[in-house]
């Protein structure tokens, strides 16, 4: 059995609510080149039959008066949704900012605790050394003498 640690991202997807869930997935959705594409295509189709195939009797004559409505009320609930998202995203991102914040922290103080060990390493080697060089010089008799 592996130990499964759950990262940061893992951790605040599980709290995240149905609807922020779904915001975010619609966000995902109509930020994309799919999506544009797609919507480009549908308004396409939509001006091809209304002006070619039912010439005669098209539900939404030229110049599209229901393609505009409908294209009005996805705006707004495009820009709702994605006002949403964004709410969500900064808060985010303020998440991770105190998440970044606080692991710097620890490190800092992980790393002053490394200083003070080397300096105290680096006192015991100077100690070593002039210990060292006292023997040499023959002011300590290695013998014990």
């Amino acid at each position: 059995m592996t130990d499964h640690q759950k990262t940061w991202h893992e951790g605040h997807k599980a709290t995240l609510t149905r609807g922020q869930r779904a915001a975010d997935l619609m966000r995902n959705g109509m930020g994309s080149w799919p999506f544009v594409g797609g919507f480009i295509a549908f308004m396409l189709i939509w001006a091809a039959i209304n002006t070619w195939a039912l010439a005669t009797n098209s539900w939404d004559p030229y110049p599209y008066i229901l393609l505009n409505l409908l294209l009005s009320m996805l705006a707004g609930l495009q820009g709702a949704i994605l006002l949403i998202a964004a709410k969500r995203q900064d808060a985010i991102a303020a998440a991770m900012a105190q998440h970044d914040y606080d692991t710097n922290v620890k490190a800092k103080e992980e790393i002053e605790l490394l200083m003070a060990i080397n300096s105290q390493q680096l006192e015991i080697l100077q100690e070593l050394k002039e210990l060292a060089t006292i023997e040499r010089h023959g002011v300590i008799d290695p013998a014990g003498v």
